[in-house]
């Protein structure tokens, strides 16, 4: 292991094992929902609540929030006729605001004819490609990142509501032990961070619980709007692991899962996150 690579694992092994386990003024502040029996947790708490004032009022502000400047490409291209059956999304599914209005907050959705379950820029790429013929968006495209945040935008403030049983329940359980699994140099796993440590800090910045109730996210360290399974592949690098690939069954049913752990939580898509 290069001198490099030591120095970030000290740094993130102090951050981790050296953090008070006190309860911070800021984090008794914190404002969540009770969660259901059998969660992890007793409180589920939004990633909104570990940011700022300063990040928080610039999610607040519709005029403000840089994630909107998406959601207005989204709206134009909602509209706009591609491929060869000459349609746009309005074509098939008329004005966003009324028929689009939960979608996001179910998702990811079981999907009988796939036999398995399907996430948003999935559900988008298959419309796409099968009802309007045109060319399927590349994952973290601005494209498909935009009209991702656009869908979600219009379940805001409702509550994520994923479902877990049935045909999904092997997933979710795929998805949770993803999510314990210990991997890479650092020897971390999901909940080394999100669950055992929220609250506390790593490298200057507060870890949250981790929740994807704001996704797509505006990142003010990537001046643009990124995807989730981007996310999940950026926290694999972090630990120095191998990342799955984006859209990977294994990466949605980790999404599925994680989607799971935010239950009741409001979509707050665009949300504004460090």
């Amino acid at each position: 292991m290069t001198s490099r690579y030591v120095g970030l694992f000290a740094v993130a092994a102090a951050a981790i094992v050296l953090t008070g386990a006190g309860i911070s003024a800021q984090e008794a502040e914190r404002k969540g929902i009770p969660a259901p029996p059998g969660h992890v947790f007793k409180t589920i708490i939004s990633g909104y609540e570990f940011r700022s004032k300063e990040t928080r009022a610039l999610q607040d502000d519709d005029l403000e929030n840089p994630g909107f400047l998406a959601v207005e490409r989204a709206a134009d291209a909602w509209k706009k006729v591609e491929g060869s059956e000459g349609k746009s999304c309005a074509s098939c599914h008329g004005e966003a605001e009324t028929t689009m209005k939960g979608v996001g907050a179910a998702m990811p959705k079981w999907d009988d004819r796939l036999k398995k379950p399907v996430n948003l820029e999935q559900r988008i790429n298959i419309c796409r490609t099968e009802k309007m013929k045109a060319e399927p968006w590349a994952f973290k495209s601005q494209a498909l990142t935009d009209m991702t945040a656009f869908v979600r935008f219009q379940s805001r403030g409702m509550p994520v509501a994923v479902k877990t049983d049935g045909p999904m329940s092997p997933w979710f359980e795929r998805g949770k032990q993803i999510y314990y699994t210990r991997v890479g140099q650092l020897d971390l796993a999901c909940a080394s961070c999100h669950e055992r440590n929220n609250g506390k800090f790593m490298r200057a910045d507060f870890l949250s619980q981790g929740q994807t109730n704001g996704f797509p996210t505006y990142r003010l360290r990537d001046q643009r709007l990124v995807p989730l399974h981007e996310r999940f592949e950026g926290c694999m690098f972090d630990v120095r692991a191998e990342p799955y690939k984006p859209l990977s069954d294994e990466f949605l049913a980790l999404e599925v899962y994680v989607a799971w752990r935010g239950i009741g939580l409001p979509v707050e898509t665009p949300s504004v996150r460090n």
